[in-house]
């Protein structure tokens, strides 16, 4: 099945680089999440994730690609989210976010070379610096912009997780496949 089906045109070079990619750090706040903090009255913490993103997870995970969660906030709403989509590898409360990427990857067992890293801000740096593919929301800090591979097109907490899960799947040839489980075939409408 041919993978013509998708909304970005990715550069081939991108596309190469992302081949071999065979897991990805998501950060929380201001990739999953638009990043803002809301907090109710009883200081309880609200975040909104977008379904589009979980279902570009759960797709990923579905098609043999291992993901991580690592997050420098603490949140039970967050634990909650991760449970909800079955993510194992989960690390929060980390501010040391370079080491703690090394456990994600010995946990794994897999190696930086075949990593991908999706962060938006300087505290992701010392673990993104060491990711294969350093990806980051379209609204991302500037400097942590400056060294991504790749800038989603959308922003964070509205798409921009979904963008690098077909980015991924794309690269692999399982796109298609992949939106084929939902009855969609083919090219996209004009």
């Amino acid at each position: 099945m041919s993978d013509d089906f998708h909304s970005i045109d990715w550069p081939a070079a991108l596309l190469e680089q992302a081949r071999d990619i065979r897991m990805v750090v998501f950060d929380v706040d201001g990739v999953m999440t638009d990043g803002r903090l809301y907090r109710d009255d009883a200081g309880n913490e609200i975040k909104a994730f977008h379904s589009r993103d979980g279902l570009g997870m759960k797709g990923l995970m579905n098609s043999g690609y291992r993901v991580a969660v690592l997050t420098a906030r603490r949140s039970r709403l967050v634990e909650h989210r991760m449970t909800e989509l079955g993510i194992e590898l989960f690390e929060q409360g980390r501010h040391d976010k370079g080491e703690a990427f090394n456990e994600l990857l010995s946990k794994a067992d897999i190696q930086a070379a075949n990593t991908a890293y999706m962060g938006d801000d300087l505290v992701d740096w010392p673990a993104m610096s060491q990711a294969a593919l350093k990806v980051c929301p379209a609204d991302a800090d500037a400097w942590i912009c400056g060294q991504a591979d790749y800038i989603t097109q959308a922003r964070a907490g509205r798409g921009a997780v979904r963008e690098l899960c077909e980015l991924l799947l794309n690269a692999s040839g399982q796109l298609a496949d992949w939106r084929a489980g939902f009855g969609i075939q083919g090219k996209k409408k004009p």
